[in-house]
């Protein structure tokens, strides 16, 4: 396999990490916003690559699309949809979308084949770049596998981090519910698919939605600290986007990748994947 992920960010680095564990000769090239950073190519969305269009036109097999949309649509695609189209090799599309994308639904489950309807600008920009990928990869005849992330947490992006620089906040809003995801599954299940040639639109979430503020207290617990005091949603601080998330509450089904991938998640629910960080960090 030889890999090129658009955006080289906190999943993808953990799906390349899975991919080289399954195929140690696998050829990964990232791509950064940061002129100069090791082991990729500068690509902001401003402007194409030459160094990227000419690694689809000789070499990769498989992409990753990773990076945000905006309000133009998807950058990748907007600068390099005809390279990814033409290139000979890529054989399998992946994109990383959001569990936004459904919108709110006061609670309840949803699973693929709930209609979209997403509250917030962020999320209607991802139905709209899952539709071009979906037209791109219908057009070039290949599968595409869409990954729709709950809230992605792991090492260095957990409650712990939050409780230590003093940022974590125990925000009460009854009713209130959310699914995440380790970033360890995320990596697992993207390598599994690229090496499965797996197509599809697929939930990525852990198997207990909770309250928000219960991980904050469980990590406290964890950490033999006090937790923050709880702060009723209409008194809370907090920026607009941070908001915009509450704006959102639903369980979100993951038994379709599971079953496509014949697996179990890594870390089902938060206890297991907050316990995992703490072990790994000691």
């Amino acid at each position: 396999m030889q890999v090129l992920f658009f955006g080289f960010g906190y999943s993808s680095k953990a799906s390349a990490e899975a991919l080289k564990a399954i195929d140690p000769s696998a050829v990964l090239l990232g791509t950064s916003r940061s002129p100069g950073s090791p082991q990729s190519v500068f690509f902001d969305g401003t402007s194409p690559s030459q160094a990227l269009s000419e690694f689809l036109a000789n070499s990769a097999t498989h992409v990753v699309g990773s990076i945000g949309p905006d309000a133009d649509g998807d950058p990748v695609l907007r600068h390099h949809r005809d390279d990814i189209l033409n290139a000979p090799d890529v054989k399998w599309l992946g994109y990383f979308s959001t569990v936004g994308v459904y919108g709110d639904r006061n609670g309840a489950w949803v699973d693929e084949t709930a209609p979209l309807d997403p509250e917030n600008l962020r999320s209607q920009w991802r139905v709209a770049a899952e539709a071009e990928w979906q037209s791109l990869a219908a057009e070039k005849n290949v599968p595409l596998f869409i990954l729709r992330l709950a809230g992605i947490y792991g090492p260095g992006r957990s409650a712990f981090d939050k409780l230590r620089d003093g940022t974590a906040k125990r925000i009460i809003k009854p009713g209130q519910v959310f699914n995440r995801i380790h970033v360890a599954d995320i990596g697992r299940v993207t390598a599994l698919a690229a090496e499965r040639g797996l197509g599809g639109v697929f939930n990525l979430a852990d198997d207990e939605p909770g309250p928000p503020q219960d991980v904050i207290s469980h990590a406290a617990a964890m950490l033999d600290v006090p937790a923050p005091q709880e702060v009723p949603f209409e008194l809370a601080n907090m920026s607009p986007m941070a908001r915009s998330f509450y704006a959102d509450n639903k369980r979100v089904a993951n038994s379709a990748i599971k079953q496509a991938l014949q697996i179990e998640l890594l870390y089902p629910n938060f206890r297991a994947g907050l316990e995992s960080i703490l072990e790994n960090e000691r």
